[in-house]
């Protein structure tokens, strides 16, 4: 398991009218380490990758989404239906990965990338309509969602420097079966799913009480 590329983004206008008149979506990889750190709470476009940020305030960035991961292998998935190469970043990713099953890691999971970088799974991705406006194809986000290889959000544990080719260990392994993957069909298309989520302590706490609010809810 390795880390094939770092990618930060480049500000762009966002013409697609879901957000703010900028977006960071469009990463590109870059050469040489980059820093990582904790970046504080969601609000202030901060994220864990030295020369990164967000832009949408309210959705992106902070404590909980700090780093975004997705695979190779499931870029590689997507390039017969989508009809082109997807570049290392396309999808928005800070991380592209080989050998390592993002959407199978367990919400807690601990990943040491390199000598120093330990980041912890927190949640799947959502997709928006900044993302369907990205890759320019209509329905995206129905059919990002159907697939359910939404990639993962991770928390910063121990900063430090990363680089493409790092090795990536699995350090811990939380006493739970929460899935990335489980978690985002479990809060998209599979609702009956949401009780097994509150094994998964460590997802961010915003999550957690959204979901212990649809399961408070009475039934029909």
């Amino acid at each position: 398991m390795k880390l094939l590329s770092v990618n930060v983004g480049r500000p762009r206008a966002n013409p697609w009218k879901t957000g703010p008149d900028v977006t960071g979506i469009d990463k590109r990889p870059v050469d040489g380490p980059v820093h990582v750190t904790a970046p504080g709470p969601k609000g202030t476009g901060a994220v864990g990758l030295a020369g990164d940020r967000v832009y949408d305030l309210a959705h992106h960035g902070g404590t909980d989404q700090a780093v975004y991961a997705y695979a190779r292998e499931d870029l590689d998935a997507w390039q017969p239906e989508l009809g082109r190469v997807l570049p290392n970043g396309v999808f928005g990713e800070n991380l592209t990965t080989a050998g390592l099953d993002v959407n199978g890691a367990l919400i807690g999971e601990r990943w040491q990338i390199g000598r120093e970088v330990v980041l912890e799974v927190t949640c799947s991705r959502i997709p928006c309509g900044t993302f369907q406006g990205w890759l320019d194809r209509g329905g995206w986000i129905k059919r990002f969602t159907q697939a359910a290889v939404p990639g993962a959000y991770l928390r910063v544990i121990t900063p430090g420097e990363i680089k493409a080719d790092d090795p990536i260990e699995i350090i811990h392994h939380p006493n739970h079966d929460v899935t990335v993957a489980l978690q985002f069909r479990a809060v998209t298309t599979e609702p009956d799913l949401l009780p097994r989520l509150l094994a998964a302590d460590a997802l961010p706490a915003e999550d957690m009480a959204q979901i212990r609010k649809r399961l408070s809810r009475p039934g029909p």
